[in-house]
């Protein structure tokens, strides 16, 4: 039995079915296409996976914004009134602005609510990545974890969240300013399909090149295979594609090759996180190592002082 209300993005790039539970509110963020009016990521329900791409392979170049505070305040609003203890799931405060407005507008309702008990989560997560973690806090919420438990384990978990993902070039990321211009132009001039993840603090990253689709499909396996915990074939694994289908059946062969029996969800990439990756983005998510395991001698040094994990 559900002892708490969560709160998750459209970010989170899951199935609307998948997150369309009892006890659990989707807060929908905008995009715009060419200036043709604002539109809800509702997870494709609305317009499919193939339209919106298709309309970008055209030219299309749609744009997006944060979370409003409308939203924000009608739904921490209506969590308050509700009265029971809530978690927000929030997408990563390195690519957006949305956590930060979120703890703004908590803030302000607190105020008129000071009962109310309401946890947000800088996930340090996008797309299938904060999807899987909102995939397993939906199986916690389920079994009755109390709101400071549920941003416990979030807060945790999320460095424990795997992920690698290969982009067809880097101009729809160096757009909407997720990565430097200089790395966006060095990609197009070596014609490589670039491999990406999301570092601990939330941030992307560029962590190698493949010479093709193929082999890139082959270097997303082998990252599972390197990385996935001990435990990994007793978890759920996610793949999620920018609608190119034929690409992501054949990453979910590879990857139950490595671990016979596991549970291989094929996700499509939303409108969002789509318009910052574009046409045929492919990603591998996974429980596996610790991210924090992989900070730099400097970086651990500077934790240490700050006292932080």
């Amino acid at each position: 039995m559900a002892k708490c209300h969560l709160i998750i993005d459209s970010c989170c790039d899951l199935p609307a079915s998948v997150v369309r539970r009892p006890g659990v509110t989707l807060m929908k963020f905008p995009y715009t296409v060419d200036g043709g009016g604002t539109f809800e990521d509702d997870l494709f329900e609305s317009v499919s996976a193939e339209a919106f791409y298709g309309a970008m392979r055209k030219g299309a170049e749609p744009s997006t914004a944060q979370v409003t505070l409308q939203t924000l305040t009608d739904t921490f609003t209506a969590a308050a009134e509700e009265g029971t203890p809530a978690v927000y799931l929030a997408f990563s405060s390195g690519l957006s602005a949305s956590f930060d407005a979120a703890c703004v507008v908590r803030d302000q309702v607190l105020a008129e609510h000071p009962d109310f008990e309401l946890h947000i989560v800088d996930t340090h997560l996008a797309s299938v990545a904060e999807g899987l973690l909102v995939y397993e806090a939906l199986v916690q919420h389920e079994k009755g974890m109390s709101a400071a438990e549920l941003a416990a384990w979030a807060e945790e978990a999320r460095c424990f969240v795997n992920e690698e993902f290969m982009v067809d070039d880097l101009e729809a990321l160096r757009r909407g300013g997720r990565i430097p211009a200089s790395v966006a132009v060095a990609g197009a001039a070596l014609d490589v399909k670039p491999l990406l993840v999301i570092a601990e603090d939330g941030t992307l990253s560029l962590v190698g090149v493949a010479r093709g689709r193929k082999k890139g499909i082959k270097q997303l396996a082998e990252y599972y295979k390197k990385n996935v915990d001990d435990a990994g074939q007793a978890h759920v694994a996610i793949v999620g594609h920018a609608d190119c289908p034929k690409d992501a059946a054949r990453l979910k062969e590879a990857l139950e090759k490595e671990a016979p029996g596991l549970l291989c969800l094929v996700c499509n990439i939303g409108p969002v996180i789509g318009s910052h990756v574009g046409a045929d983005m492919l990603a591998v998510v996974f429980w596996g190592h610790d991210k924090r395991e992989n900070l730099s001698v400097a970086d651990r040094i500077a934790r240490k002082v700050k006292g932080d994990k």
